[in-house]
């Protein structure tokens, strides 16, 4: 059926009822007159194809229709695989979702956007809890914070009726940077632990100098013992 879809999207050969063409090859394109043209692909055994219709001359090729037909197929193929489909995540919340919930989702949608998806995030107020709306907005702003690292806001939290919609999209892979406030963290994290560390060795040595203190008073008093 495509097949025959396609085929029918060009003239050939007779169908070709204009007085000259635009015949285009490797070497450069030449207007001739279409019979001329017509007997040029007769004498190599192929096809005079239509490939541009509103050009003025119409545009030709002189090549095997079924091979012709054969590219165009394939061309289109190679074109679907190059589109990159993006799906859309969704993720719920409540209004007063527990934080262990919200690192459940959180992790998700770092997952999400990781693999080049789109997420779109929303809290959902059912009945009274839309009193609670922004408590919503301001759990969706975190969101979006605590994702800044994945993803760019398409969308700013929204309210639709009893639903309030954050769009993300996934940043280009190798061009997310952490947020300064995340940078900021992670140092001040670092300082610490280096710091305890430090503390830790600076009391092993204590320990270790003590002991070697005890030990010496010791054998002294045993060799004053033994005198």
């Amino acid at each position: 059926m495509k097949n025959d879809k396609m085929k029918n999207q060009y003239r050939v050969n007779e169908q070709i009822r204009v007085r000259e063409v635009r015949i285009a090859g490797e070497s450069g394109s030449t207007v001739m007159p279409t019979r001329q043209a017509l007997e040029m692909a007769r004498e190599q055994g192929v096809d005079l194809v239509e490939i541009s219709p509103n050009a003025q001359p119409p545009v030709c090729r002189i090549i095997d229709y079924s091979k012709f037909l054969y590219q165009q197929k394939k061309r289109a193929k190679e074109m679907k695989q190059k589109q990159v489909k993006v799906d859309i995540k969704e993720i719920r919340f409540g209004p007063q979702t527990d934080e262990h919930d919200y690192q459940f989702k959180l992790k998700h949608a770092q997952e999400f956007l990781s693999e080049g998806n789109k997420v779109r995030a929303y809290v959902f107020f059912r009945g009274r809890s839309i009193l609670f709306k922004e408590q919503g907005e301001v759990l969706l702003l975190r969101f979006a914070n605590d994702l800044e690292e994945y993803a760019k806001v398409e969308q700013l939290p929204k309210l639709d009726g009893k639903k309030m919609f954050l769009y993300l999209a996934p940043k280009k892979a190798g061009v997310a940077k952490k947020s300064q406030q995340k940078m900021d963290r992670e140092k001040r994290e670092a300082e610490a632990k280096e710091q305890a560390q430090a503390e830790k060795d600076q009391n092993n040595n204590g320990g270790l100098l003590a002991n070697a203190k005890i030990s010496s008073e010791a054998m002294k008093k045993l060799q004053e013992t033994a005198e």
